[in-house]
């Protein structure tokens, strides 16, 4: 007895095929949330990455005028336009005589940077371009052009800031991120750089100045400007030119610009002013070929004469114009890379070339290109790195905007084809001639599959017993196992008959149900819902017209009073009836609610009954009788109220299987897009609006909702939300019309924009959750939610 006993409870201790089946299930689900998790990650990065290059994110527009510049040493503000650091000593340098080194900012361009290389190859003169980063992981292509034709690069910084108003934090981020989109780009790095709405030295002001010794530090040497052609003004070709022509016959850093707004006149003045230049004597050359040939000449350019040098330098240190003491910014760095010196390259004295062979990724030296350094280990890869993820932000986000801006119109046109067809739909139904044929008055056999529906069953029973309409009463008890039979029986209703089965799962009691129908029309509602006295009537009329298989009834939310349920009745108002309206005049009816619908037998036995193969059996059978060349209609009148989940956890089990069920059932009629004649109209007509509204447009919705967010936080918030309430006050006026045609009361409506924020979008998760499983090859078994048996009677439901 003992031994026997120990079995028993062995085996009862073994879980379940439906336990196992389920707990493979619930394995399955926590991978795919982590897939979900990470596309959604990853496609917020590629946002804010796009935005960071566009300046949109972390984007600061400030820039620094009419500052006092008391701090600032007399010989900065009255030297060269070239800036070094040498032993912790600030010091300036000009441009030789009879010598301009052409500089052009904010580039890369992809209209105009190409078409300043071509004008300078052809002229066989080398420029200096200080790059923005932003730009080069944009173009990085026209970068290693640049570099590859022999032109010189500095930094410009990577989102064109004023650095004067950054943290040290940030000023170095600025550097590193430009250095290394160069890296990516062309596989190097560069000690020169030029600050943003930086001008000659003389406008060198106490905020700025701390700046350029921190700079200095680092290994940079900074770039300013002798004379302006204030191109960016387009003051046209003639002035550009005249005003970027040094005095004297002196020598110039010269800025024109190759990007930052139209530049035609600068691509006309450029070669007119190569040629004046050259006539006049002039030679062409870059920063470094300038300071080599300062270097040359015996460093007679350098600010400060040598014979002054000593008491110079004396004054140097009193004005603090040496940076607080530190290493020589230049000098040779030993083992490891100090903190905040330039990525991927070695050190060197500042203002002299480096080493042969050590500034081009060729191995090449070359003197106008001796700020370059060969990026390589970290800062090469991580370079690399960079540009491929600005290459897919730059696709991506573009694309998605596309994309999206197409799924928005649609949206808009479907709303509006909704509420024409609605109309005509509610006109062409409401007519006091309209008639479906001779009244249908003959008995018909009303299904109820119960399982465990000890709550609700007496209702569903009760109000099918004051039915207008002569019916017989079937329930298909499905294995419960808390009473449901014998609430059902004890009931002692009449035309009520009990079917027990083991438990099969609904389509196999709707099944049994038919099998067991003594009429030539069914009606199938579920365990929960209750009807109208007047609504099996209203609902079987359709079918005097011989070509009518299957009617879809009007199922309305019975507990509305609470948040998640008033939210419920607006979808199912708004989204489901004014579906089916538009659905119903195109003749592709996508779905039979199981709350309520009724069919011809001789139509369900037709294309096989209820299939099990979805979880969506209503669609699956609603799309086969389509296939099967029968008609599938609305009728509006016939009202069922049946209970929606009343936790946002039972709401995310039914949608996210009514969501997976929908996907299936389209895929296992996939081939009804192929199908002739009227059985393939849905084919034709409503499977691609089902696919497109239904799957599609609410994937990407909450790319929408992503966009407007970003919109209002980091590009214009006024704007943005003026669109989103536009969009509302559409939604508000197509659910307001829904309400009217349904008889509904508007109070619900107020809740509607917190709907679209928060119910809306665990909607849209829930549909996100169903695709990935159905991609990822997943299956999910038959749920059965909690129910209260709250619906009563239709007079007890508040309106």
């Amino acid at each position: 007895m003992t031994r026997n006993t120990s079995a028993r409870r062995r085996r009862r201790a073994a879980p379940s095929r439906f336990e196992r089946a389920g707990r493979r299930a619930a394995a399955l689900q926590r991978p795919r949330v982590v897939l979900a998790l990470v596309l959604v990650l990853g496609l917020v990065s590629v946002m804010l990455l796009d935005g960071y290059l566009r300046a949109e994110v972390l984007g600061d527009h400030r820039v620094r005028t009419d500052a006092a510049y008391d701090k600032v040493p007399q010989r900065i503000l009255d030297g060269g336009p070239i800036l070094t650091s040498a032993n912790g000593s600030m010091r300036t340098q000009s441009v030789p005589k009879k010598t301009i080194v052409l500089t052009f900012d904010d580039g890369p361009d992809a209209t105009y940077t190409e078409k300043v290389l071509k004008i300078l190859a052809d002229n066989d003169v080398d420029g200096t371009f200080f790059l923005v980063g932003s730009m080069i992981a944009r173009h990085p292509g026209i970068v290693k052009d640049m570099v590859g034709q022999g032109n010189e690069v500095g930094l410009h910084t990577f989102t064109h800031v004023d650095l004067s108003y950054q943290s040290d934090a940030r000023v170095k981020r600025e550097l590193t991120q430009t250095q290394l989109a160069l890296a990516g780009a062309a596989g190097i790095t560069t000690r020169l750089v030029r600050a943003p709405y930086s001008s000659e030295a003389s406008a060198i002001d106490n905020y700025s100045w701390p700046v350029y010794k921190k700079l200095g530090a680092m290994g940079y040497t900074s770039v300013f400007v002798d004379t302006d052609s204030d191109d960016w003004k387009k003051p046209g070709v003639s002035k550009i030119v005249q005003w970027a022509t040094p005095k004297k016959n002196k020598g110039a850093s010269v800025l024109f610009h190759d990007a930052g707004g139209n530049r035609d006149q600068t691509l006309k003045a450029l070669p007119k002013y190569i040629k004046k230049m050259k006539a006049k004597g002039y030679t062409f050359t870059t920063v470094s070929g300038a300071m080599a040939k300062s270097a040359a000449r015996g460093g007679s350019a350098q600010s400060g004469s040598a014979q002054n040098g000593s008491a110079q330098d004396s004054s140097a240190q009193d004005n603090g114009v040496q940076a607080g003491g530190t290493q020589d910014a230049g000098a040779q760095g030993g083992g490891a890379q100090r903190s905040g010196q330039i990525p991927g390259s070695a050190a060197a004295p500042q203002g002299t070339p480096p080493s042969s062979g050590a500034n081009t990724p060729g191995g090449t030296r070359n003197v106008n290109q001796a700020a370059h350094s060969k990026a390589t280990g970290t800062t090469l890869y991580e370079g690399k790195a960079l540009i491929a993820a600005v290459a897919i932000a730059e696709w991506t986000v573009p694309t998605l905007a596309v994309f999206l801006a197409v799924v928005g119109v649609a949206v808009m046109a479907r709303f509006a084809m909704m509420l024409v067809l609605a109309r005509r739909h509610y006109r062409q139904r409401n007519k006091r001639r309209f008639s479906w044929g001779p009244p249908v008055t003959r008995p018909v056999s009303v299904i109820v599959p119960a399982y465990n529906e000890k709550e609700c069953i007496a209702n569903t029973l009760n109000s099918l017993a004051q039915s207008t309409h002569p019916i017989e009463i079937i329930v298909v008890d499905d294995g419960s196992t808390d009473g449901t039979k014998e609430i059902a029986e004890s009931l002692g209703l009449p035309n009520v008959r009990v079917i027990r089965q083991e438990n099969a799962g609904k389509p196999a009691a709707l099944n049994n149900g038919v099998r067991n129908a003594s009429y030539d029309i069914v009606v199938m509602m579920d365990g929960d819902t209750v009807f109208e006295p007047d609504t099996v009537r209203q609902l079987v009329q359709p079918f005097a017209a011989s070509e009518i298989g299957a009617v879809a009834g009007n199922a309305k939310v019975g507990n509305r009073n609470t948040v998640i349920g008033a939210w419920q009745h607006i979808e199912y108002v708004m989204g489901f009836n004014l579906d089916r309206r538009m659905y119903d005049l195109l003749r592709c009816m996508p779905t039979i609610p199981g709350a309520i619908g009724a069919f011809r037998r001789q139509a369900v036995l037709e294309v096989g009954g209820m299939s099990e193969d979805t979880l969506a059996e209503d669609t699956d059978i609603t799309v086969a009788m389509h296939r099967a060349g029968w008609r599938v209609v609305y009728q509006e009148h016939a009202r069922a109220w049946t209970e929606a989940p009343a936790s946002l956890k039972q709401l995310w089990s039914q949608r996210y299987r009514w969501s997976y069920g929908t996907m299936q059932a389209l895929w296992k009629h996939r081939k009804s897009l192929v199908d002739k004649g009227p059985s393939g109209r849905f084919g034709r007509v409503g499977m691609p609006l089902v696919v497109l509204f239904q799957i599609v447009t609410p994937v990407f919705a909450p790319l929408i909702d992503l966009f407007t967010v970003y919109s209002m936080i980091f590009v214009d918030f006024k704007a943005s939300l003026l669109a989103w309430l536009a969009v509302l006050g559409i939604q508000l006026v197509c659910a307001a019309y829904a309400f009217r045609l349904d008889g509904e009361r508007y109070r619900y409506l107020w809740m509607l924009p917190l709907q679209q924020i928060a119910y809306r979008q665990m909607m849209y998760l829930v549909l996100i959750h169903s695709s990935i499983t159905a991609l990822t090859g997943g299956r999910l078994r038959w749920q059965k939610l909690k129910r209260t048996g709250e619906v009563g009677t239709p007079t007890g439901v508040g309106r």
